[in-house]
């Protein structure tokens, strides 16, 4: 019957007996009339607790329920009364405070949760539909007005508005939208009016994916958490056997029984877990995903980060400064560059199509035989010649000498700027210049990494000499390693380990795959959207600020602390509590009240990590320099 009766309700009732059983007893002792409203309590309060303790007993699980029951079991056989009343309640108090403050450790997945619209407009056969969001197909038209939320991730077909993303990327302040750009579900359209073609719904679009993982992450358990209720495993029986031991030697029945109570390891063992919900919670409701207990305290602990470029200390929307003929047009150079990126997907590829689309209209004409050397560049047939589009390796690589042009394509370089050589045949035939942007908050990022005792920042780019020797003074970096293969990254990220212990990977997700996986943490920026980044990485930065990434290394720094914190504590409050009860001063019910208090302390101090961070004042953005990166 209690078991259908809500833990509120039990607590409510419980405590209003214990406190009428307190009156009477203070005023009529130990009357009958007494004790059966303190029996009345312990049945109420003790129920749960005794059925919980069966429970786990059936799966060989001995628990913090089994030892409060054997302890209050013993108080009535001796006829300690208001001691079984009084400790049955105040564990049913505490384990009721306990799961209303761990909830509010998920307010921040409740309150995601919360954002999702219920209901969507979408336009079928020039008629506009309020239908249930769920019932959403790819293909509708759905309408989006001001104010309302996105429920769906797909292309704006028509209309232009000012999208809040902040529940997918942490960033409030609004981002303007129009044709042809990419709405996620979970934002809000701030003003404006949107027509957008659904292109994913339901559970795969980007919020329900985000959801879904920081889901499975809160339950994902550290190091410590796992060390913690293994401990926990053992050492509550023990502390049965221990108990028994005490009460053999001593013939001290209540001091055996208090033992049992003081010596419940509740505090030690939700010590970690709470930590680490709470820390997870804050990161998702300010566009940091962290895949769980054990990730989180990987970062909290990294000693070195090695960062990407393009893309990531770099805005990556790199754009074609100048054209130079050898022997050729300037326009024919675009031409032929044009048609061999057109399989392409790197950033600098991208950067010549737009160039030649801008200049000369589409390019229709395919390569043959297109084949991508990775970190080198891309070789293909057209017209009966051979060409090969990329860096000077590549060129060196089919023994063509460029050499007369070395100073040219050395200057580009020396002017911030990416040389993409273009080869016909066995001879040079032209140089595309080609420049990208810092990010305007990448120093200081570096900066505030070194302030939080990261040791070691260097930047692994498959760039040029020159050009990694440009952007590591410029953003201030402690070394940098250039002209790397996907594969030198891995094994320059396997040396920064052996040489300073944990060290971050922070990539776009996309290239640095390889990287990411070695790594310990790997970091994706901007992976809103991209089911790459989301996969690969073990910490993902939804928007494309890369200063988020100071805030997730504090907030996992802020998480580890927090966790060490609540350990400490507990072991004290425990050593204190087996000492009181040796020296006789600490009795069953004070021993239950402070093994709750300081569970509900426990959870009290994690819940200050949801509010890190809302001190913190946003950074004005500074301007960036052209660095470059080769094809």
């Amino acid at each position: 019957m209690l078991q259908k009766v809500s833990k509120k309700t039990i607590v409510y009732v419980s405590g209003a007996l214990a406190l009428l059983s307190f009156v009477l007893h203070q005023f009529i002792g130990y009357h009958p009339l007494t004790i059966v409203v303190m029996l009345l309590t312990t049945v109420i309060a003790g129920t749960p607790i005794f059925l919980k303790a069966i429970g786990a007993l059936r799966y060989k699980i001995v628990g913090i329920d089994l030892l409060v029951t054997i302890a209050v079991t013993g108080a009535l056989i001796i006829g300690e009364y208001w001691e079984a009343a009084a400790v049955t309640f105040l564990f049913m108090l505490g384990d009721y405070l306990e799961s209303r403050t761990i909830e509010k450790t998920r307010a921040s997945i409740r309150e995601m949760l919360d954002s999702a619209p219920k209901v969507t407009t979408v336009r079928r056969d020039g008629v506009d539909l309020t239908i249930d969001s769920e019932d959403v197909v790819r293909g509708d038209i759905v309408v989006i007005k001001p104010g309302e939320k996105v429920s769906i991730d797909g292309t704006i077909i028509e209309g232009e508005a000012y999208i809040n993303q902040a529940a997918i990327t942490g960033e409030s302040i609004p981002e303007s939208k129009s044709v042809g750009d990419v709405v996620y579900s979970g934002s809000i359209v701030e003003s404006g009016y949107l027509l957008v073609e659904a292109v994913e719904v339901g559970e795969d679009t980007t919020f329900a994916r985000i959801l879904r993982m920081v889901e499975e992450a809160q339950d994902k358990k550290a190091k410590s958490q796992k060390f913690l209720e293994k401990f926990s495993r053992y050492y509550t029986p023990a502390v049965i056997v221990l108990a028994v031991a005490f009460y053999f030697f001593s013939r001290d029945i209540r001091l055996a029984l208090t033992l049992l109570v003081i010596a419940c390891p509740g505090a030690l063992v939700i010590s970690a877990p709470v930590s680490i919900v709470a820390g997870i919670g804050n990161g998702a409701k300010n566009g940091v995903l962290i895949k769980g207990g054990e990730i989180m305290e990987k970062l909290g602990t990294i000693k070195a980060v090695a960062f990407d470029k393009t893309g990531t200390l770099t805005e990556g929307k790199p754009e074609v400064t100048k054209v130079q003929g050898i022997g050729a047009s300037e326009r024919e150079v675009l031409r032929i560059a044009a048609i061999g990126e057109a399989y392409s997907e790197h950033p600098l590829a991208r950067a010549i199509l737009r160039r030649a689309e801008k200049d000369m209209g589409p390019i229709v004409e395919l390569p043959e035989d297109s084949e991508i050397i990775a970190g080198h560049g891309l070789t293909f047939h057209y017209a009966g010649d051979r060409y090969l589009i990329g860096n000077r390796k590549l060129l060196r690589e089919a023994s063509i000498d460029f050499s007369e042009h070395t100073p040219l394509i050395e200057s580009e370089e020396d002017h911030g700027q990416t040389t993409v050589l273009i080869a016909k045949n066995d001879r040079l035939f032209g140089i595309i210049s080609i420049a990208d942007t810092v990010r305007h908050d990448a120093a200081s990022l570096v900066s505030d990494l070194k302030k939080q005792g990261i040791q070691k920042i260097v930047m692994l780019t498959g760039d040029n000499e020159r050009a990694a020797r440009a952007i590591a003074t410029e953003v201030g970096l402690d070394g940098y390693y250039s002209e790397l293969l996907p594969e030198d990254k891995v094994r320059k990220l396997s040396s920064l380990q052996k040489e300073f212990g944990r060290t971050a990977m922070v990539g776009d997700g996309v290239n640095d795959a390889p990287a990411l996986a070695g790594a310990d943490p790997g970091i994706a920026i901007g992976g809103v959207g991209s089911d790459v980044a989301m996969e690969t990485a073990d910490v993902v930065l939804m928007s494309a600020e890369v200063s988020k990434l100071s805030y997730a290394v504090g907030l996992s720094r802020a998480t580890v602390s927090n966790m060490k914190q609540n350990i400490a504590f507990a072991l004290i409050v425990a050593a204190l509590l087996v000492a009181g009860v040796m020296m006789k001063t600490v009795n069953l019910s004070f021993g239950m009240l402070v093994h709750e208090l300081s569970v509900f302390l426990v959870i009290v101090n994690a819940v200050r990590l949801l509010r890190y961070g809302k001190k913190k004042e946003r950074r004005p953005k500074e301007k960036g320099a052209p660095v470059n990166e080769p094809v």
